[in-house]
């Protein structure tokens, strides 16, 4: 151990793991205890088809989410366009976007009511449905295409930054072989970027896995909105905790299963140094029409939602702005505020231990601390609800064997339960931000702490703590804005008479009224431009 690192500072990254993996204990051991048939009856009726709808819909996004972003990050990385400097940020805005608004937006535009459909039966002289065919939008497919739109800029961003790392001298070599500039691409970039292109679709499956508002607003049963169902259908918690296990299964299952399929795949490349250049100016009618697919899913993917975002916001902004929208404004900052603090503490002092000890044994609580990120949030809710609800019993019992009156429900009851599960859900972000800024700091800079005598507390504090500014910033910025879109474990975690803006806005478009929420949904969005900005001016700097 260097630097005398104590046995404190080892029990207290366990303790930190312990409690982040405690949910997905709690599922484990729940899904084990008896249901009064409840799950039984799921199984023999609903349950096939809430896992197959879960399945296809993830193998759909992940395919539409590649098949749109892997041709706009190889046009940005290797292509001169007009316009390539703006898309290189432009395609990251989607990601601010909460899906279950566009599926909204989408719905209203091509409904059979929709102005889509009412042009075309203008146009057609169509009467009636049967005249003629429209794809149903409020489908699995339909789901499928909206949450891609939402969450291809994952992969987008890890294949651009592929593509840009490929050394320009193997494109050049494919040409004097003989290969034109697709072939080159299908044969050699693409290969390349593959375990780029499969986190990303990684990242893809376990958003959409955990996907509850636009699967719910379409009305596709998925075992997310089954684990939501039972529990506050049925009231079983068992059952709950038994769709939530078999819901990580198959996560775990899709990504082991891709890992596998790579496993004997090995790339060695010379990246690109600071001298090549690898871009490809494009020209007439090739140049016209990078632009205009960039454009296009520029458009469909966030320019048009927002708009039209803007003019419901425009159009109910008297019957909006008012004291509900303050207080759930006020709701959703201050715990988001809270969380983030909290998240990037224990970022910092994960990454620190790991960094400090020699031990292979003081890597591990920071491994089992970014999991909380894979739970679903309504899993993660069900997981969290199992052993609060205990602790406040056993709080209620205690009281009442003293003879006073018990405190009621003091954790599941009250915002504690909230922030707590966004930390759990959430910490994975900040320890991965701090984890990449600790990888610039030399460790010769340790080496000459520990020369003058400096002890771990005061290495953190005056050596590292300066140096992490940018990492820790980032990580406050990104938990930030996950804790203000996330709705699945809100929607179950939250007291009584309890509202912030994405449970709020989620209210307006369950009841066919976004425009009413219209101005909530702006804020979250506008709130999650901030970190993509900084984000992307990140990268332009690294590059």
């Amino acid at each position: 151990m260097i630097l005398g690192l104590s046995r404190t500072w080892s029990l207290a990254g366990y303790l930190i793991a312990a409690i982040i993996i405690l949910p997905l204990l709690a599922i484990i051991a729940q899904a084990f205890v008896p249901d009064e048939d409840v799950f039984s009856h799921l199984f023999n009726t609903v349950l096939p088809t809430y896992i197959s709808n879960t399945i296809l819909l993830m193998l759909g996004v992940c395919i539409c989410a590649l098949l749109i972003a892997t041709p706009a990050a190889w046009l940005v990385a290797k292509c001169q366009f007009p316009g390539r400097k703006m898309f290189q940020w432009a395609l990251l805005l989607p990601l601010a976007m909460p899906a279950y608004v566009v599926a909204y937006v989408y719905t209203d535009l091509l409904d059979y009511a929709g102005p889509v459909q009412k042009m075309l039966r203008l146009w057609f002289d169509w009467q009636s449905p049967s005249d003629y065919y429209f794809p149903e939008i409020r489908s699995l497919a339909g789901a499928s295409v909206v949450l891609a739109l939402v969450l291809f800029p994952y992969i987008y961003l890890l294949a651009r930054t592929a593509f840009m790392e490929q050394s320009s001298s193997l494109q050049h070599a494919s040409r004097v072989m003989g290969c034109g500039p697709w072939q080159s691409f299908w044969r050699l970039s693409l290969p390349m970027a593959r375990p780029a292109l499969a986190v990303g679709a990684s990242l893809v499956a376990m958003e959409t896995a955990a996907d509850f508002a636009t699967v719910s607003y379409f009305a596709v049963p998925t075992l997310t909105t089954a684990v939501y169902d039972t529990w506050l259908g049925y009231g079983s918690l068992s059952a709950a905790a038994k769709l939530s296990a078999i819901m990580l299964l198959v996560v775990f299952s899709m990504i082991g299963f891709e890992r596998f399929a790579r496993r004997k795949q090995q790339l060695f490349q010379k990246q690109s140094g600071p001298n090549e250049n690898s871009v490809s100016k494009l020209k007439g009618l090739n140049a016209g029409l990078a632009t205009a697919y960039c454009s296009l899913l520029l458009l469909f993917s966030f320019l048009l939602p927002f708009v039209i975002l803007l003019q419901y916001a425009w159009d109910y902004f008297d019957e909006s702005w008012n004291a509900a929208f303050w207080q759930y404004s006020f709701n959703s900052l201050y715990i988001a505020a809270i969380v983030s603090v909290i998240a990037v503490f224990i970022g910092v002092l994960l990454i620190f231990i790991q960094r400090i000890s020699p031990r292979v044994s003081d890597i591990l609580p920071s491994r089992l601390a970014s999991t909380g990120y894979a739970l679903p949030g309504t899993v993660l809710a069900i997981g969290i609800l199992v052993p609060f609800t205990m602790l406040d019993f056993a709080v209620n019992d205690l009281y009442e064997y003293f003879g006073q009156a018990g405190p009621g429900l003091v954790f599941t009851g009250s915002v504690f339960i909230i922030i707590f599960a966004f930390c759990i859900r959430f910490s994975a972000i900040a320890i991965g931000s701090v984890e990449n800024s600790y990888k610039r700091i030399s460790p010769s800079l340790d080496m000459a702490a520990i020369t003058m005598g400096l002890k771990p507390k005061a290495l953190l504090w005056r050596v590292h703590m300066p140096l992490l500014r940018k990492g820790i910033f980032a990580g406050l910025l990104l938990v930030f804005i996950e804790c203000m879109k996330e709705l699945p474990a809100a929607l179950l975690l939250r007291p009584v008479g309890f509202e912030n803006l994405a449970t709020y806005v989620y209210q307006f478009v369950s009841d066919e009224q976004l425009e009413h929420g219209a101005l909530a949904a702006i804020v979250i969005v506008l709130v999650g431009l901030v970190p993509l900005i900084y984000l992307n001016r990140s990268l332009e700097q690294e590059n």
